[in-house]
């Protein structure tokens, strides 16, 4: 599977960046700016999202295993920060193939099930309701969307899957597979491993995917880890404090190993 993703910067720390469920790569552009003096940022879109191909059947692992073999061509590990989905991928690709991640950044996401019903639902089924067939332009589904969703930025990041075409309007990701598979998204599945080298776990104070009773199957897969808090954020850490969550990934990426 050829995944798609671009680069940004030019320094000589290479990362590879991880979005969360209907993101994009293009989603951590602003962070990947405030550090290209220092890292060359790549910005990889998971499979069934952006304008990587999608796949018939879902499983955290499939996923992770495409983002592995992606890996193959950097000639040595690189620092790896991943949110949300993104962050449950990244967690298992340093578990599972830990030849490949020389750090790990999880961002606001814990290795256990989490229940993602009650938040994306309703945003799914929103995505959903749009009439991609009579849709004559993006405010138009904006509109459409508004009842199910009345936050407008979180209608605008929905929104950014929106893609027109000359056979009309299609959403970007596979939204009837990630529709269908939140409980798998959700899931965290037994892994036997632990992780050791540096990672970092940050979290938004306002988000309920980090809580206390996660830290010790946290510590159990990676016994290394640096427990980073950032105030007056939620789920969204690096949207919604980039500059407080810019500074935690500079220390992150030059703080010494071993």
């Amino acid at each position: 599977m050829k995944l798609h993703a671009s680069t940004l910067g030019a320094g000589a720390i290479e990362v590879v960046f991880l979005h969360g469920l209907f993101g994009q790569g293009k989603n951590w552009t602003t962070i990947a700016r405030g550090i290209s003096d220092l890292a060359t940022s790549h910005l990889l879109d998971l499979p069934n999202h952006g304008r990587s191909p999608w796949t018939e059947t879902f499983t955290l692992d499939d996923q992770t295993d495409a983002v592995a073999a992606w890996f193959g061509r950097f000639r040595h590990p690189v620092a790896v920060v991943g949110h949300s989905l993104g962050g449950k991928v990244a967690m298992r690709l340093a578990l599972r193939f830990p030849q490949l991640v020389e750090r790990l950044m999880v961002v606001d996401i814990s290795p256990v099930t989490s229940e993602l019903d009650s938040g994306f639902a309703p945003l799914i089924e929103a995505m959903r309701a749009v009439d991609l067939g009579s849709l004559v332009s993006r405010a138009a589904a904006d509109e459409q969307m508004a009842p199910r969703v009345p936050d407008p930025v979180v209608r605008g990041f929905l929104l950014q899957n929106l893609r027109r075409q000359e056979e009309g309007w299609r959403w970007a990701c596979n939204l009837e597979l990630l529709g269908d598979s939140l409980s798998e998204i959700g899931s965290w599945p037994r892994i036997d491993a632990a992780y050791p080298g540096t990672v970092y776990w940050v979290s938004g104070r306002r988000s309920h995917y980090v809580r206390p009773e996660h830290r010790a199957v946290m510590r159990d897969l990676f016994p290394k880890v640096v427990t980073v808090g950032i105030k007056d954020a939620g789920h969204w850490v690096h949207s919604e404090a980039p500059e407080a969550f810019t500074a935690t990934l500079r220390h992150f990426l030059t703080v010494p190993t071993g």
